[in-house]
């Protein structure tokens, strides 16, 4: 299965939730926000969110400062 995470296209084996998919291609621990085809996904749904062939997923880190 072909999906974009950040841009750059990923492959994956098999049947993901979003949830496998943010732990599998987070770049850091900080809270992040995520979005399935510019739609954002609330954290209590990403474990039942079945990603597809062709998903565009964005995984936000949110970065304060002045």
């Amino acid at each position: 299965m072909q999906i974009t995470v950040n841009g750059n296209s990923e492959t994956l084996a098999g049947p993901s939730t979003l949830e496998e998919v943010v732990v599998r291609f987070r770049t850091s621990a900080a809270p992040c926000a995520v979005e399935v085809n510019e739609r954002l996904v609330p954290h209590s749904k990403r474990t039942q969110v079945e990603v597809r062939d062709g998903d565009r997923i964005e995984i936000v880190t949110l970065v304060g400062g002045g």
